[in-house]
């Protein structure tokens, strides 16, 4: 490590501790990451990425406070004792946290020392032709379309899309021109039972009364690609009065006159700059010391951060019944479709398909419904130095919306919180290519395949410390559909992703990590158990060997447990010992346990030695 910068007699404070102590240490400053070191030697790091906000306060009489706050939700408070060496952090801090260009960001430069075959095999470990091949798709009424190949009509979609085979090119290039980015409906996820499918798109451009011939035929034909229900639902994600909003700037929604056999339904989900806000509330709220409990309910209501996780998730369950009990296809869209959208559809899918619930059906969802449909990660999520006001927590709502549902059906999922964590973590980290960039043709500009590594293969490498111990495969196949329940008091504050920083804040246990230990015990045991068999099998081979060469086979005067009917009796070649010099007993028995008078009594006659586990107990005479 190459240290840019140091500082000695730094102290680091404790936001959450009931007393002033703090630890002092040497702060260091590198081309990648902040790296703190206590007199204990324990190490801090935060990566230049993770820093969202840098905020040098009034010096005091200890120092100078240095606050950083960063988008993984860690909150560091230094003390620095010099005003000048505060100054030089403060201003190289705001340089490093937002880089100008996409070539500084630390993906470019990470390198876990892995081989080029490596780099381009973790690359293809996520196929989505393989992943719509196992839904069945392309089918009689689903077909890949090139229309896009060479990003002519959405530069924000990927090159493959799915469409109706009844939708001719003409109608996919006119359905495009009538819609926000030229983002026309495509599919995103088809049910093979019920030939349902979740399409999606982006508002149409209808303002008052424009409409389209070519977007009413795409509809058409997305309705009659499912034989079995020829109505299908419109569903906007935005509240009502911010779609009609809308159509003043010549956009809006769907005019059901227009549209034959369509069902429109809104759902409510506030947009990116209100769900900003309301995080920035939130953490106001959880990162305030001494709050009493009327105070922080009260705050946790005022930021509707709740209330908005209830709408995306009830939005998911209201797409799933109408897919898996009606049997109905549904078209979702927001303003744009890569931000709700994203999440109703992910969402929706993960209810009606247990694939998803697995540790590498989440990286399929992930890659198909966000990556590969142009969630746009680069601005949400800060990456390089641009618009705060294009900033918003959309993909943190998706994983705490998942969070949620493991927490309701917890035998469901294969993967635990760790997962999402980490997850949330490299979303914001840089250090992987998978979330750099906006849309799938910025990512291949970059040359994100040849330059960075895809998070997917490491967190596979991992994987035991994403495991769910309880996670039951036969009880999550065995549902149609998860059906959450999105009465209010089921949604509660997640404390280990917005304090999983915080250690000193309070005691903790975790039911979940206690079980994966006691597993981790039971394998150990379990590898201990096929050790001695594999030893009591080479010892029963020895002696078939020797048996070989005896006139007379040698039998035993006891019965044989039905377990160890193959083991053979030792040779007789040498006089027995004494049965109490002979026999060897587990802990704590001895000799007078009723429970071992028939075996002694037996142990004393001149027989072949034998081991016995009629009685669960392993003996062994010598």
């Amino acid at each position: 490590m190459t240290a840019a910068l140091s500082v000695e007699q730094v102290k680091l404070l404790d936001r959450f501790s009931t007393s002033s102590k703090s630890q002092t240490g040497t702060l260091y400053l590198t081309a990648t990451h902040l790296l703190f070191i206590d007199a204990n030697q324990k190490e801090t790091w935060i990566l230049h990425h993770h820093i969202a906000a840098v905020e040098k306060l009034a010096l005091t009489t200890s120092g100078c406070p240095l606050v950083i706050q960063c988008k993984n939700f860690r909150i560091v408070h230094f003390i620095v004792p010099r005003e000048r060496d505060c100054h030089d952090i403060y201003n190289s801090l705001l340089q490093l946290s937002k880089p100008a260009r996409y070539d500084e960001l630390y993906a470019f430069s990470y390198n876990p020392k892995q081989s080029e075959v490596e780099r381009v095999r973790g690359w293809q470990l996520i196929d989505l032709a393989e992943e719509f091949s196992r839904m069945g798709v392309p089918n009689s009424n689903w077909q890949l379309s090139d229309a896009n190949r060479d990003y002519k009509i959405c530069e924000t979609y990927p090159r493959e899309l799915y469409v109706p085979r009844s939708a001719s090119k003409p109608i996919i290039v006119g359905s495009s021109k009538f819609r926000s980015k030229g983002r026309f409906p495509v599919l995103s996820y088809y049910r093979k039972d019920n030939e349902a499918a979740i399409c999606r798109c982006s508002q149409p451009l209808s303002g008052f009364s424009a409409r389209c011939l070519e977007d009413e035929h795409m509809l058409q034909a997305i309705s009659k690609a499912n034989p079995t229900n020829r109505y299908m639902y419109v569903v906007d994600t935005r509240p009502k009065l911010n779609a009609m909003a809308n159509r003043a700037a010549g956009k809006g929604y769907e005019n059901e006159d227009n549209y034959s056999n369509i069902r429109f339904q809104f759902v409510g989900i506030e947009n990116i700059h209100v769900m900003r806000s309301s995080l920035q509330k939130l953490l106001e709220v959880c990162g305030t010391r001494g709050l009493s409990v009327n105070d922080f309910l009260s705050g946790l209501e005022s930021c509707g951060w709740l209330r908005h996780i209830k709408a995306v998730l009830e939005a998911a369950v209201f797409l799933a019944k109408a897919i898996a009990f009606e049997g109905a296809s549904v078209l979702v869209h927001c303003s744009d479709g890569w931000d709700r959208t994203s999440q109703v559809c992910s969402l929706g899918s993960l209810l009606l398909d247990p694939f998803y619930r697995t540790i590498k059906g989440f990286m399929v969802l992930i890659e198909k419904d966000w990556i590969a449909f142009g969630h746009k990660f680069s601005d949400r999520c800060g990456q390089l130095d641009g618009d705060p006001k294009e900033i918003s927590p959309v993909f943190a709502q998706f994983l705490e919306s998942v969070w949620h549902l493991t927490e309701q059906f917890p035998q469901a999922f294969e993967y635990n919180e760790a997962f999402l964590l980490q997850i949330h973590e490299h979303v914001h980290s840089c250090q992987f290519g998978n979330f750099i960039g906006n849309c799938q043709k910025e990512r291949e500009e970059l040359k994100l395949k040849e330059k960075t590594y895809s998070l997917w293969p490491f967190l596979l490498d991992e994987q035991k410390k994403y495991q769910n111990p309880i996670y039951n495969e036969h009880f999550s196949q065995s549902f149609a559909i998860l059906e959450p329940d999105t009465v209010s008091f089921n949604f509660k504050f997640w404390r280990n992703m917005y304090h999983q920083f915080d250690h000193t804040m309070h005691p903790r246990q975790s039911v979940l990590n206690h079980v994966m230990n006691m597993r981790e015990q039971n394998k150990l045991l379990e590898k201990d158990i096929k050790q001695l068999e594999a030893k009591l099998g080479h010892h029963a081979t020895k002696e078939e060997t020797d048996a070989a060469f005896t006139k007379e086979p040698l039998r035993s005067v006891h019965p044989i447990s039905p377990v160890h009917k193959t083991l053979q009796c030792f040779k007789k070649e040498q006089p027995l010992l004494r049965a109490n010099d002979c026999i060897r007993t587990i802990e704590g028995a001895n000799a007078a346990d009723n429970r071992y008078s028939e075996y002694m009594e037996e142990l004393s006659k001149t027989e072949p030695g034998m081991v016995s586990l009629e009685y669960g107990v392993a003996r062994m005479t010598c």
